[in-house]
C-alpha cells in the first residue's frame, strides 16, 4: 500500500469488488505496519498516524479494530505466523522434521526481512519480548510433546533435558533461515539434518 494516497484508497475500497470494506481496510493497516517494519523503521516510531498514512485510512478505522498501536503492531507480526502443522504421531524423527521445517519459513515475500528487523527490537522491548512468548509457546508445547512421547515410547533417552533439545533443535533452523549464517547449509533437507545431527545425542544407549 506504499506511495497510495488516502482518497485513492478510499476511492478503490468503493470501487473494489469482492473482499468486504472492512477486511480491505484491516489488511491495508496489516500491509503498511509490516512495511514500514521492513523498511527499518523502529517501533518506538511507528505510531497510529504513520499507520493510517501509510494504508489510506483514517485513525478511527484503525481504533476500531485495535486499542492501541502496540496491538496493532503485534497482530501485523503475527499474522506472518504459519499455522503449526499436524503431527503423525508415528515416530519421532518424523513428527520433528515436519515441526523444524516450518520454522523460520517465509509467510509472503516480505516476511524474512521483517522477522530480521523485529527480532533485535524484541530482544530489547520487555513487552514484546512477553508477547513473542505467547506466539511460540504453542509451537513449542507441540514439539515438547512430541519429544516426551520419544522418551515414553523408549526413541529417546529418559534423562534427557527436553527443554534444552527444544532449544538446539530450534536455533540452528531460525538462524539459518533469517540470517543465511551458513548458506552452505541452504537447502529443503536442513530440518531433517539438524533433527538427524540431535537425535544422534538425544538417543538412548544401545
Amino acid at each position: 500500500m506504499s506511495g497510495m494516497t488516502t482518497a485513492a484508497a478510499a476511492d478503490s475500497e468503493k470501487r473494489s469488488p469482492g473482499r468486504p470494506r472492512s477486511a480491505r481496510s484491516e489488511q491495508a493497516i496489516i500491509d503498511a505496519v509490516l512495511e514500514m517494519i521492513a523498511d527499518g523503521d523502529a517501533l518506538e516510531t511507528i505510531s497510529i498516524e504513520s499507520i493510517a498514512a501509510r494504508a489510506g485510512v483514517g485513525k478511527a478505522t484503525i481504533y476500531r479494530r485495535w486499542a492501541s498501536r502496540d496491538q496493532v503492531v503485534i497482530d501485523a507480526v503475527a499474522s506472518m505466523k504459519l499455522p503449526i502443522p499436524e503431527v503423525a504421531g508415528e515416530s519421532v524423527r518424523a513428527d520433528l522434521i515436519t515441526l523444524m521445517s516450518q520454522i523460520g519459513q517465509p509467510n509472503g515475500a516480505r516476511s524474512g526481512k521483517v522477522m530480521t528487523c523485529i527480532l533485535p527490537q524484541i530482544a530489547r522491548n520487555p513487552d514484546l519480548h512477553e508477547w513473542y512468548q505467547q506466539v511460540i509457546e504453542p509451537r513449542r508445547a507441540v514439539t515438547r510433546a512430541v519429544l516426551r512421547r520419544g522418551i515414553d515410547t523408549g526413541e529417546l533417552r529418559a534423562d534427557l533435558d527436553v527443554e534444552v533439545v527444544l532449544l538446539v533443535l530450534t536455533a540452528p533452523m531460525i538462524l539459518q533461515r533469517t540470517m543465511r549464517w551458513n548458506p552452505a547449509l541452504d537447502g529443503p533437507d536442513l530440518a531433517e539434518r539438524v533433527v538427524a545431527a540431535v537425535l544422534t545425542g538425544a538417543a538412548p544407549p544401545a
